[in-house]
C-alpha cells in the first residue's frame, strides 16, 4: 500500500468510529494488502486518535486461538492499542449506541510494573515484570463489515488489524492476584448473558499459558523499536468464544476463586 491508501484506510475507520457507522471490507479495496500493511494503517489509525485527544494504556492481543486464527486464515496472534476511553468500571453500564456491534470475551489483564522489550523475551520475563494479574473483560466492536452484502466475502486478517485488532473496551475486576501465585493456566471463566451461561474456558486456550501471548507482543513490538511500559495494562487474549452484547443484556464472567466482572449494555 501507498502511503496515501494507508492514510485513506485509517481515515476511513476512525470516521466509522465516530459516527458508528461500519464501512465496507478495506480488503476487498486492498486485496493484495500484507499483514504490515495492515499494521501500518493501525499505526495510522492510532496517531489520529492520539492527535483527537486519546492517550495509549496498553496494549490487547488477540486471534490466540486456533480456532480464531482458522476462521482469518492467519496463523499468529494479532495486537491492537488500549485507550484511556476504553476502560470501564467492573459493573458498569455502557451507553446506549456507544458501540456498533459489541461483542465480549473472557480474559486475564496483566499490569506491569516494569518495561518489557524484545527480542527474546520468556515467560520468566513477563512474570518479573508484571505487578499483578486480574480477570477481565474485553469489549469489541468492528468498525468494518463482517461480510460484505454484495460479495459475501468475509473480513479477513487485514480488516481485523487495521481496525485496532477491533479493540472497544475494557473492563477489569475480581481479584487481583500476584502471577507467582497463580496457575494461569488453569485459571478459568464461566461467561453468562442475563444469567445463561454462553461460553467457559481455561487460560491454557491463550497459547498454552496467557504469558506467552504478552512475550509474543512485546517481541513484535520490538521489531518497530517499541515495547510495553511500566504501569500499561495487556490484555493476554481471550480463552472464549466472543458472546454478542445486545442493547440490556449482562454479561458476566465467574472467574472462581479470582472473582467476577461484568458490564451491563442500556438499551435506550
Amino acid at each position: 500500500m501507498t502511503p496515501e491508501q494507508v492514510e485513506d484506510a485509517a481515515a476511513r475507520l476512525f470516521e466509522a468510529e465516530r459516527s458508528r457507522r461500519q464501512i465496507r471490507l478495506l480488503s476487498l479495496d486492498f486485496p493484495e494488502a500484507t499483514m504490515e500493511d495492515a499494521y501500518r494503517v493501525q499505526a495510522a489509525l492510532v496517531r489520529r486518535k492520539i492527535a483527537a485527544g486519546l492517550k495509549p494504556k496498553g496494549w490487547k492481543i488477540g486471534l490466540t486461538s486456533k480456532a480464531m486464527q482458522y476462521a482469518l486464515a492467519i496463523d499468529t496472534p494479532d495486537s491492537g492499542v488500549l485507550f484511556d476511553d476504553m476502560f470501564f468500571n467492573d459493573g458498569a453500564t455502557v451507553p446506549a449506541g456507544r458501540f456498533i456491534q459489541p461483542r465480549v470475551e473472557a480474559e486475564i489483564a496483566f499490569v506491569m510494573k516494569a518495561p518489557l522489550k524484545g527480542p527474546g523475551v520468556t515467560i520468566f520475563d513477563v512474570l518479573d515484570a508484571t505487578d499483578y494479574i486480574t480477570p477481565a473483560l474485553e469489549i469489541l466492536d468492528t468498525r468494518i463489515e463482517r461480510v460484505n452484502a454484495e460479495t459475501k466475502k468475509a473480513r479477513t486478517f487485514f480488516d481485523t488489524i487495521s481496525d485496532n485488532a477491533a479493540n472497544a473496551g475494557i473492563v477489569i475486576g475480581g481479584r487481583p492476584q500476584r502471577p507467582e501465585e497463580a496457575d494461569m493456566r488453569w485459571i478459568g471463566a464461566i461467561v453468562s448473558r442475563n444469567a445463561e451461561v454462553e461460553e467457559t474456558g481455561l487460560g491454557a486456550g491463550v497459547l498454552n499459558h496467557p504469558a506467552m501471548g504478552v512475550a509474543w507482543l512485546a517481541d513484535r513490538l520490538a521489531r518497530y523499536g517499541l515495547s510495553i511500559a511500566a504501569g500499561e495494562v495487556v490484555l493476554s487474549g481471550s480463552f472464549v468464544r466472543p458472546v454478542e452484547a445486545r442493547p440490556g443484556d449482562t454479561i458476566v464472567a465467574d472467574f472462581g476463586s479470582s472473582g467476577t466482572v461484568s458490564i451491563h449494555f442500556a438499551s435506550f
